[in-house]
């Protein structure tokens, strides 16, 4: 699987524009999978006027990115946008299309930043998505979701062997970032391509550095703080020998994980 990674600069609130540049850069790309950061469309995010910059359902960017999946012959992990399912229910989310274009799924984030207000504005997503993109399973999540470490376990249980984290990830914390995408390779078994924003928006300056890593923690390449395109080829072929060499998902316990949980359930 050939993977391109798109580090974009938002425009905040200028989604005309935002449009624009992904038409720009989607041009630099030449995977069999092309992938944007989080609210590309937006910025991370307009707070109060939120209902001003919301895309019903994801129409204008299904119509959009349908086409040029298609003209491309690409799959395209769409980042994710500021998407309205209904009245006064808006959701932070991710659509994925194959190369004929067709929106085959979406993820809406589970785990909503309250340090930065995410969880007043939006509603949380309760579905865990995988989807097929060449016949690879694979699986989508959102930004602050990867500190969670069980929404990876469980895609990981699922058999997923590519995670996408797409992500406005700030500067400050990028340390965070790196370190979180190569652990959760490694304590998967997985690869992941974790895609970020960069660029500043009004007093956050977005820490790019997006990440590819092999299921060895890896790290197949990692960009800088600027707007770039990559692309990157994964063997797959990886997975089989390396938990052929060291198979954490047959030496699990979950009875005892089971057991303790219900323990630690009932204490609370």
């Amino acid at each position: 699987m050939k993977v391109s990674i798109v580090q974009m600069a938002a425009e905040y609130k200028n989604i005309k524009k935002n449009y624009l540049n992904f038409k720009k850069l989607i041009e630099k790309a030449k995977g069999d999978v092309i992938v944007f950061p989080e609210t590309w469309t937006t910025g991370f995010f307009p707070k109060e006027e939120l209902q001003e910059y919301t895309d019903f359902k994801g129409e204008k960017l299904k119509e959009f990115v349908s086409i040029i999946s298609k003209e491309k012959n690409s799959n395209i992990i769409a980042g994710s946008i500021i998407n309205k399912k209904r009245d006064n229910e808006i959701f932070n989310t991710s659509f994925i299309f194959n190369r004929n274009g067709e929106n085959i799924a979406s993820y809406s984030k589970t785990h909503l930043f309250s340090p930065m207000y995410e969880d007043k504005y939006f509603k949380k997503g309760n579905e865990i998505v995988t989807f097929l993109l060449d016949g690879i399973l694979c699986g989508i999540i959102i930004c602050y979701d990867i500190r969670f470490l069980e929404l990876t376990r469980i895609l990981a249980l699922k058999g997923i062997e590519v995670l996408f984290v797409v992500a406005q990830w700030p500067i400050e914390r990028i340390e965070h970032w790196k370190l979180l995408n190569r652990v959760r390779a490694i304590e998967n078994q997985i690869f992941v391509v974790g895609v970020n924003g960069c660029g500043k928006v009004e007093n956050t300056k977005f820490g790019g550095n997006s990440i590819i890593v092999d299921p060895w923690g890896k790290i197949l390449c990692q960009l800088g703080e600027e707007e770039e395109v990559f692309t990157v080829d994964l063997n797959l072929d990886e997975l089989k020998e390396i938990r052929k060499r060291i198979n954490i998902y047959r030496d699990r316990r979950p009875e005892l994980y089971k057991k303790d949980w219900q323990e630690v359930k009932n204490e609370n």
